[in-house]
Formats: structure tokens, C-alpha cells, sequence
């Protein structure tokens, strides 16, 4: 059965769900989040049925699946009382733990953990840039400043794995956890005043491998477009986030 292409909202009607034994994905189509389980999904050849949920206004309904609200969550209808998974890097493990034809984590105990940590790591980076990626116009002036300081470090751990991809010569983990904001980055070439753009020097590997990753089917599967994300970023500013427009040229 398939699903309407819509977010839901406050006041909507509950959908109804087939009870298949296919895992429900709760997601909101520009989050960064989702887009993380939606690559592993892709990745891993999933078969899931598909729920956005507008996160400003929540549908009542939604506590029954996510009881605090967030997204991504994945319902695991297949197995016993149908529990829900929640926070993005819990459910990537789950499912390559769970779907183990294609790993994305490393196998060796050492390097998960690292690899974990790095992922972690990329957290200041987010923090630093949200305010100007989402066109507030209240960010602090520094932001761009720490959002590089930040990212060195993936550059400088690029350089130290001397390898096309954070998992060597394929796609890993890290490389998919990290991937949603560099989808998102070039947006701010659109919406800044300064047209910004990552510096092709100080990021020289980064954006090879950026260059690289956009090639990869998975990727190409679970992109949105560049104008699109700037069209979204530009409406949240503006306080009415046009969520659906994620579905353009969609039946």
C-alpha cells in the first residue's frame, strides 16, 4: 500500500499502516538525521514503508511510535510488541548489524570504536555552521571560523588514512554519517551573502572525496537538490517551513 507523499501534521489522521512485517520509517525529508538511515537503507536494499512527520507540527498520533517526538524512528513491525529505534547512528548499527550481506562498520572491534568516535567529532561541525546553513540571521560571527576548525579535522584524518574514503577504498560508515551536510553545504553558496563555499585548498581532500561520494548510486539514490535544500533553509527563516516541496515533480 503506498503511502501518501505528504508530511503529516498536527490535527491529521493517524495513516494506516499494513501490518507486513516491513520496518516504518518516520522520517522528515531535509533532515540530515533521516537522511543518514535513509542511506543505509538504500545501501542495504531495504524494503520500508515511508512516514514524514512535520516537526513543527507534530501529529498527535506520533507519540504512539516515537514517544519523545524525534526522527528518524524506525518501527520493527517483525518482531515481538514492535519496538521503535530512535537516534540515526543506533539504527544504522542496528541494520548493519541486522543485514550484515553488505558491513559498513568495520569488523574489527578497534576501528568501529574509533570510527565511532570520529563520527562524534562531527558534531562541533554541525553546531558551528547550523546557524548560517538554516539563514539565521542572528548567527554568530565567528560561525564560519569554528565551522572550519571543525572540519579540519576530517581533512587532517583524511590525509592520515591516505585512503579515497574514511573506510578505505570503499564507503563506510563514516563516509555515510557524515555525507547528509556535505550534501547540504553547497546551499550556502545560494543563501549567504558572502556565496560561501568550502575553501579548495584547505579542503583539497575533502572535496575530492566529496566529488567521489556523489558518484555513488546510494547517494545519487537519497539526494535532494541543491536549490531544493536552499528553498527549505530560505522558508524555515522565514517561519513557515515548506516541508513538502521536498516531493517536486513527484506522482
Amino acid at each position: 500500500m503506498a503511502l501518501p507523499q505528504k508530511h503529516f501534521k498536527r490535527g491529521s489522521t493517524k495513516p494506516e499502516l499494513p501490518e507486513d512485517g516491513v520496518p516504518r520509517f518516520f522520517s522528515m525529508a531535509f533532515c540530515p538525521f533521516s537522511h543518514r538511515v535513509r542511506l543505509m537503507l538504500a545501501a542495504k536494499q531495504i524494503e520500508h514503508h515511508k512516514i514524514y512527520v512535520d516537526l513543527i507540527e507534530k501529529p498527535e498520533w506520533y507519540k504512539d511510535f516515537s514517544p519523545l517526538g524525534k526522527v528518524p524512528a524506525l518501527q520493527l513491525t517483525g518482531v515481538k510488541d514492535q519496538p521503535t529505534l530512535v537516534e540515526s547512528l543506533i539504527i544504522a548499527e542496528y541494520l548493519d548489524q541486522q543485514y550484515p550481506q553488505t558491513r559498513h562498520f568495520p569488523t574489527d572491534p578497534l576501528q568501529k570504536a574509533l570510527d565511532k568516535i570520529l563520527i562524534e567529532r562531527f558534531a562541533p561541525v554541525v553546531s558551528a555552521i547550523y546557524p548560517v546553513l538554516t539563514c539565521n540571521p542572528n548567527a554568530p560571527k565567528d560561525a564560519i571560523q569554528n565551522f572550519e576548525n571543525a572540519l579540519d579535522v576530517f581533512e587532517v584524518e583524511l590525509g592520515k588514512r591516505g585512503t579515497p574514503y574514511f573506510a578505505g577504498q570503499h564507503i563506510g560508515i563514516v563516509d555515510y554519517m557524515i555525507w547528509p551536510w556535505f550534501e547540504r553545504f553547497p546551499s550556502m553558496k545560494i543563501n549567504t551573502e558572502q556565496k560561501y563555499e568550502l575553501d579548495a585548498k584547505r579542503f583539497e581532500k575533502l572535496l575530492k572525496w566529496r566529488d567521489l561520494m556523489t558518484q555513488d548510486e546510494v547517494v545519487q539514490k537519497t539526494a535532494l537538490d541543491v536549490q531544493l535544500h536552499a528553498e527549505f533553509q530560505k522558508s524555515k527563516t522565514l517561519g513557515n517551513p515548506q516541508y513538502d516541496i521536498a516531493f517536486k515533480g513527484t506522482p
